[in-house]
């Protein structure tokens, strides 16, 4: 690749670093679809016609195209592959697809993942070309049309994902929340209800999010009816804050599944009821109730919250020992997931991103459009989400395996062999 180099390291195009680097990106994408397609070809080798001729050939190059990566705009040129199989089950003619570089892609997932991000932050339509040109090099696929083409997709994406079949997803943990966010929904006083589950493989999903008015109960029972009608199961046990919505629906729907509360909620709770003096201490004091030995010892730990509070406070202490029940109830599952199933916080933790990408705009157009986009911005971070500890425990609850103080307990003829 030649260049000219002006004296402040400038050249027609950018830098002389990003030229550098997307000649680097261009070649190693060169290459990688070289392997791929040479790859294809090797591993059907044995395929011949009648003539002893190979039926799957190298066929020179598809026409250059532009790609908008995260390394800026390259210029592409995808091996083009013959193939002359017949598919038995259709009659037609079998055809090549490349997993890196799929047919009519023009941008890598990074650059689409990142065009939500910046439409949420009040960045319009308009301003995406100037602002994006001089970081990628080109303006190549980021007109306003495109942009715009890209939101109606993401309705749409939306509108699958509130409609896919959920019988083959078992979700034996679910974490509920309703997240308030400066976005433009349905109502003034609207938040993003948000409903996230533990699969019985042990990894986190995204069951369903919706725009709800007040976290009411009627907006969460449509949700959670919504779930029912498309095949999910009730769950073993779901996680929620102190909001009786949530509460009341979830009895109304799945009246089998177990109660938790989200112990950071309760805390906060607790804290708003004290004077500032005595939070740091109590706070401690809460501490020693959820991460005790067992709910035995967490049991001892509410009783001594009692005494020292009960007295001077007893609105603060009357907050844990009503929903004493439902605050310990994880203790009944396996100790590996304690810690996932105290609080809501794979919810909260996700979105707290999402807040300070959306508080400085009022919102992104429609209320389906800003709905949309949010979820695009949890289905990119539900990519980075770990499975909970001791995954293989998952199912085992859900076939009604008893855990005491942890440890799971074998059954008795399991004992006796």
């Amino acid at each position: 690749m030649l260049s000219v180099v002006n004296a402040d390291g400038t050249t027609e195009t950018g830098s002389l670093i990003d030229d550098i680097v997307r000649e680097g990106a261009r070649r190693m994408l060169a290459a990688a679809l070289e392997a791929e397609v040479n790859a294809y070809i090797v591993e059907l080798d044995d395929e011949r016609d009648e003539c002893g001729r190979r039926l799957v050939v190298r066929n020179s190059y598809h026409r250059p195209r532009e790609v908008t990566t995260a390394a800026g705009v390259v210029e592409v040129k995808a091996p083009r592959v013959n193939d002359k199989r017949i598919d038995e089950a259709t009659g037609e003619r079998k055809r090549f697809s490349s997993a890196i570089l799929p047919p009519w892609c023009r941008k890598s997932p990074k650059i689409s993942e990142v065009l939500p991000l910046l439409y949420l932050h009040g960045l319009s339509s308009g301003d995406f070309v100037p602002a994006l040109e001089q970081f990628l090099g080109s303006a190549a696929g980021l007109s306003p049309a495109t942009v715009t083409r890209l939101t109606t997709q993401w309705q749409a994406d939306h509108a699958a994902f509130s409609e896919r079949d959920l019988s083959g997803s078992d979700y034996v943990y679910v974490w509920a929340d309703g997240i308030h966010l400066r976005i433009r929904l349905r109502e003034a006083k609207s938040c993003v209800l948000v409903l996230m589950g533990v699969r019985a493989d042990g990894t986190k999903e995204l069951i369903a999010m919706s725009d709800g008015y007040r976290e009411s109960a009627d907006s969460w029972a449509d949700l959670l009816r919504d779930c029912a009608r498309r095949g999910m199961r009730a769950p073993v046990l779901a996680v929620g804050d102190g909001a009786l919505g949530f509460w009341n629906a979830l009895a109304e729907v799945f009246p089998e599944a177990r109660h938790q509360r989200c112990w950071v909620h309760k805390t906060a709770n607790v804290a708003n009821a004290l004077p500032k003096s005595a939070q740091p201490s109590a706070k401690k004091a809460l501490q020693e109730i959820y991460n005790a030995e067992d709910r035995d010892h967490a049991l001892q730990a509410v009783a001594e919250f009692t005494k020292t509070y009960g007295a001077k406070f007893p609105k603060a202490v009357k907050k844990i020992t009503d929903d004493t029940d439902e605050l310990l109830a994880f203790y009944d599952f396996p100790a590996e997931h304690w810690i996932h199933l105290r609080t809501t916080n794979p919810i909260e933790s996700t979105f707290a991103t999402v807040r300070l990408r959306t508080k400085v705009t009022r919102g992104a157009g429609s209320a389906a459009a800003a709905l949309a986009m949010v979820f695009k911005l949890v289905e990119s971070a539900q990519q980075r989400w770990r499975a909970v500890n001791a995954p293989h425990l998952v199912a085992l609850v859900r076939a009604g395996a008893r855990f005491e103080r942890g440890p799971l307990v074998e059954r008795p003829e399991a004992q006796a062999a």
